[in-house]
C-alpha cells in the first residue's frame, strides 16, 4: 500500500462514525507545511489568508507558530469577525462598499486598532465617512499598488486590473489625500506580484510533473 493509500485509509477509520458532509486536517502535514513556508519565507513575517484557511482553531494555531504574523482576510465584516474572536492585526485583501461594517468598525476601538482596510481611490474615503454614522475612531487604510506590465507604451497590459494606482506618482498622490483628510491612517502600501505570473499547467518554458 502506498502512503498516499494509507492515509486514506486511516482518515476513512477515523471518519467513518460521521455523517456527511465533513472536513479533515491533517495536523502534521499542516504544521510540515506552515513550517517549510516559514523556511522558504527567509525571514520574512508570512501573512495568512484567511479563504485559504477556513477555519479559526487552524488560524490561530498557525499564528502561534513563530514566522507568522497577522491575517489577510476576505471581507469586511469576516474581518471585524475575526477581530471580535481575538485577531489584532487584520487586513481586509479588497476594497469594500458594506456601509453597515463601515459603522461598526468607525464606532469600536478595538475593531479600529486590530483591522486594515484597502483603498485605492478617494471615493472609497468618502463612502467610508459617510457610513461612520457618528463614529469617530481613526480608520487605518493600505494602499493597493497595481503590479500589472505594461507594454508598448501602456497599449498592452498583461495581468489583472485590481488597481488604478499604477506609478509611483499615482500612489504618492493618493497617499497625500489620505493624510490630508481626518480620521484617517496611511499604515501601509500592498500588492501582488501574481499579477504577471503563470499559473497553468502547461507553461512554456517548465517540464510537466507527472
Amino acid at each position: 500500500m502506498t502512503a498516499r493509500a494509507a492515509d486514506r485509509a486511516r482518515y476513512d477509520r477515523a471518519t467513518a462514525p460521521l455523517d456527511a458532509p465533513l472536513a479533515i486536517v491533517d495536523l502534521d502535514a499542516f504544521d510540515a507545511n506552515a513550517d517549510d513556508l516559514v523556511r522558504r519565507a527567509g525571514g520574512k513575517p508570512i501573512r495568512v489568508a484567511s479563504k485559504s484557511v477556513r477555519c479559526r482553531a487552524l488560524l490561530e494555531r498557525v499564528l502561534a507558530k513563530d514566522g507568522f504574523a497577522g491575517i489577510m482576510s476576505f471581507t469586511l465584516a469576516e474581518s471585524l469577525w475575526l477581530a471580535r474572536s481575538g485577531f489584532d492585526d487584520v487586513l481586509l485583501a479588497y476594497p469594500s462598499a458594506d456601509r453597515a461594517a463601515f459603522a461598526e468598525l468607525a464606532g469600536d476601538p478595538k475593531l479600529a486598532s486590530a483591522v486594515t482596510v484597502m483603498i485605492d481611490d478617494p471615493a472609497q474615503l468618502r463612502l467610508i465617512d459617510e457610513s461612520r454614522e457618528g463614529g469617530r475612531e481613526v480608520v487605518r487604510v493600505c494602499l493597493e499598488l497595481d503590479t500589472s506590465l505594461k507594454l508598448l507604451g501602456g497599449r498592452v497590459r498583461v495581468g489583472a486590473r485590481r488597481s488604478p494606482l499604477h506609478s509611483p506618482a499615482q500612489v504618492a498622490d493618493m497617499a497625500r489625500v489620505v493624510a490630508r483628510r481626518p480620521g484617517f491612517e496611511l499604515v501601509g502600501i500592498m500588492a501582488y506580484e501574481g499579477h504577471i505570473a503563470g499559473v497553468g499547467d502547461a507553461v512554456a518554458g517548465r517540464p510537466l510533473r507527472s
